[in-house]
C-alpha cells in the first residue's frame, strides 16, 4: 500500500506501527532542515502526538505563521495530549477541517462517480467468499487490496 502511494506521487511515506521513539524519529528526519508547513491530519491520536514532539523545539518562535495543522478525522485516535512547548516553539496553528458546502460537495461527487464510471478511477479489490470472511479480516497485510466479500 505504502509503495502505491510513491508511485502516485507521494514525496515520502512512514510506517506508523513502530515504535514511539521510531515514529518520533520519522517525522524529524522528512521533515529535515526546512520542516512542515501544511499537514493534513486524517489520524489523530498517537501519529499526531509523535509529530507534534518531532515538530518542538527547545526554544521558542516567534515566527508571524508556522506551520499549520489542518485535522480533519481521528481514525487512530479522537483525542491527543497538546503541550505548549509544540505550540509556542514552532508557531504552530491548529485548524478544524470542515465539510464543504453542499455544491461543492456535491460537484467532487459527480467528479468521482464520472471517473469511476469511466475506468479512470480504480480500486484494488480481493474477492473472499463469505465463509472465509473471518479468515480474510485477520490477515496482517491485503496488500493494499479492499475485501469483497461474496456469499
Amino acid at each position: 500500500m505504502l509503495s502505491t502511494l510513491q508511485e502516485l506521487g507521494a514525496d515520502t511515506t512512514i510506517r506508523l506501527g513502530v515504535p514511539d521513539s521510531d515514529l518520533v524519529e520519522a517525522f524529524a528526519r522528512e521533515a529535515g532542515e526546512t520542516g512542515y508547513d501544511v499537514i493534513i491530519d486524517y489520524l489523530w491520536g498517537r501519529p499526531t502526538e509523535a509529530l507534534l514532539t518531532a515538530m518542538t523545539r527547545s526554544e521558542i518562535s516567534f515566527e508571524a505563521s508556522g506551520p499549520r495543522l489542518v485535522q480533519v478525522g481521528n481514525s487512530a485516535g479522537p483525542a491527543i495530549s497538546l503541550t505548549a512547548a509544540a505550540v509556542r516553539s514552532v508557531g504552530l496553528t491548529i485548524l478544524g477541517g470542515g465539510f464543504p458546502p453542499l455544491d461543492v460537495f456535491m460537484e467532487a461527487l459527480r467528479q468521482l462517480m464520472a471517473r469511476a464510471a469511466s475506468g479512470e478511477l480504480q480500486i484494488a479489490t480481493e474477492e473472499v467468499p463469505l465463509a472465509q470472511t473471518e479468515e480474510a479480516w485477520k490477515r496482517e497485510d491485503n496488500n493494499g487490496r479492499r475485501l469483497v466479500i461474496r456469499p
